[in-house]
């Protein structure tokens, strides 16, 4: 009770009212807990997407018959490519191709339609443009799936035999049945969103005291060290927690991402999360000298962090030694602990590795940070 009582006192009150009241007076940083993370949550949600559309196609068609007509038609007919142009010649397609006009180039041979009508195998060739390889990788997974579809529409069984398939496959889809995109990228932009909002008003916050010297003035004050940096974490992470509750509600409201688990428990990690952000911006701007520092250090920490965290681009996709470096990212625990309790109805038992490692982070980075800033005072 004595704890509690100090740590509530009149003079710790006064220097938190002191601190609010400086942050709301302050335009910038306003805009920042408001405005970024708002616009940052839409556009990557609504822009993030690993399906690709609309491919440019190139065709170059020498059999000219309606089973050639058919496989053209099948290769648009999901809008993944749209044919921009017909050449008469492999060669012209090729060269648009060589030009960047065209993702792709389909070329028919001549006798297309005679091989299918005598139940041989009919080769086309596909010119797909490798330069994004991302996207070249797709195109031609896209490619074989059309392309293969087709081939069992061509496919009869025997006359008087049912047609039957040796094995069945049945899919079922868990957590995301309908294969939303962005179900998967909006639990991951929310982990940035907290990251870049919450390192960069905290470390601004803390290094205004030296752009503009009242760090000093601070120093006269009859408060502590402690009370100093508390009554600067306080309102922060009253004024980061409602960006927490403005994610998640323009997650609902806007992309419907269902919350299946204990919204309660995410508001609480979140938090948790929260003292991390904070911590690091602390750390930041004991780094720095003013604010442009400040900003410039804090791409060098952001940009790893979220690059390998698994927010946007999956961990799977990663080289094993990067795979095994992201262990190290508190971001990527947190991306984890928000998808589960977003998209499926886990608890603390499932996540616990995950919630011990954001509590060693936090306890790490405030740790150091609040040693540099006592350093600093002294």
């Amino acid at each position: 009770m004595n704890f509690l009582r100090r740590l509530f006192s009149g003079r710790l009150w006064a220097l938190i009212r002191k601190e609010t009241q400086q942050i709301l007076r302050n335009k910038q940083i306003v805009f920042l807990l408001l405005f970024p993370p708002t616009v940052q949550l839409l556009v990557f949600g609504l822009a993030l997407n690993p399906e690709v559309t609309g491919l440019d196609l190139g065709v170059a068609d020498y059999s000219r018959s309606a089973d050639s007509r058919e496989l053209v038609a099948a290769l648009v007919e999901n809008d993944v490519f749209q044919v921009s142009t017909f050449e008469e010649s492999q060669a012209a397609l090729g060269d648009q191709v060589r030009a960047g006009r065209i993702t792709a180039g389909l070329v028919i041979p001549p006798d297309f339609s005679q091989e299918l009508s005598e139940n041989q195998a009919a080769p086309v060739q596909v010119l797909v443009d490798g330069v994004d390889a991302n996207t070249a990788g797709i195109a031609q997974g896209y490619v074989e799936q059309i392309v293969n579809r087709y081939n069992q529409g061509l496919t009869t069984p025997p006359s008087g035999q049912p047609e039957s398939l040796p094995i069945e496959t049945q899919v079922t889809f868990l957590y995301n049945p309908g294969l939303l995109s962005s179900w998967f990228f909006v639990p991951g932009v929310i982990g940035v969103v907290l990251t870049l909002t919450g390192s960069l008003v905290s470390s601004t916050t803390v290094i205004r005291e030296k752009d503009v010297g009242t760090l000093e003035q601070l120093l006269m004050t009859p408060a502590a060290g402690w009370e100093i940096l508390m009554a600067k974490i306080v309102p922060l992470f009253v004024l980061l927690l409602g960006d927490v509750l403005l994610a998640s509600a323009l997650a609902r409201l806007v992309f419907d991402l269902p919350f299946r688990g204990n919204y309660l428990l995410f508001l609480g990690l979140s938090a948790l999360y929260l003292f991390v952000c904070i911590g690091l911006g602390i750390f930041l701007a004991t780094l720095a000298e003013n604010q442009q520092q400040v900003v410039l250090t804090s791409f060098f920490f952001n940009v790893p962090l979220i690059q390998l965290s698994g927010a946007i681009a999956p961990i799977e996709s990663m080289p094993p030694f990067f795979r095994h470096l992201s262990f190290f990212d508190p971001l990527r625990h947190y991306v984890q602990i928000a998808r589960s309790l977003i998209l499926k109805d886990v608890g603390i038992d499932a996540l616990w590795v995950n919630i011990l490692a954001l509590a060693i982070f936090a306890i790490l980075f405030l740790g150091v940070s609040i040693n540099r800033f006592r350093a600093q005072l002294s």
